[in-house]
């Protein structure tokens, strides 16, 4: 049984990469704004789903992670992501009772708060305009949410994720 509990905790900690992964892929021209935040999306199911396994610890980590890969200020994404898995912890009860419709409503705001706090970061260190196209990956996040919601749930059930 203690095996199993590890490798649980790795094919979370693998589906935490390959978010980072598909977080660092360039896409063509226009379309580099509409990339959502998958890390962020990832860590919001596995502390939803598995909140005793997935917490700010981990949202913290993969926060500097994605910090280092993207080559922003170290940290920012560390705190953004951090406040959203609290919220997720404090919520989960409720949350995990409500249907993926309302849940991606949650999802929306737990993304703007994210954008939100990626943008007055960005304001302090480099103060002026901010294009439209910042504000992308909180809805095209939201539009992705229940496919990944989807498939993360079938990887927890099918391996027994708990």
């Amino acid at each position: 049984m203690q095996i199993n509990n590890y490798v649980g905790f790795f094919r979370i900690i693998l589906s935490l990469v390959l978010a980072m992964c598909l977080r660092i892929v360039p896409l063509p021209g226009a379309l580099t704004a509409f990339n959502p935040d998958w890390v962020l999306l990832t860590l919001i199911y596995w502390s939803l789903a598995v909140p005793e396994r997935v917490g700010i610890f981990h949202a913290w980590t993969f926060g500097l992670l994605t910090d280092v890969l993207t080559g922003r200020l170290l940290g920012q994404y560390a705190l953004a992501y951090s406040l959203v898995i609290y919220i997720c912890l404090k919520l989960h009860k409720r949350l995990r009772q409500f249907p993926i419709i309302q849940q991606g409503l949650f999802i929306f705001f737990c993304l703007l708060l994210s954008q939100l706090l990626l943008f007055l970061i960005k304001n302090i260190q480099h103060p002026g305009q901010l294009h439209a196209s910042f504000w992308l990956p909180v809805f095209t996040g939201t539009i992705c949410w229940p496919l990944v919601y989807t498939v993360l749930r079938f990887i927890r059930l099918s391996r027994r994720i708990s």
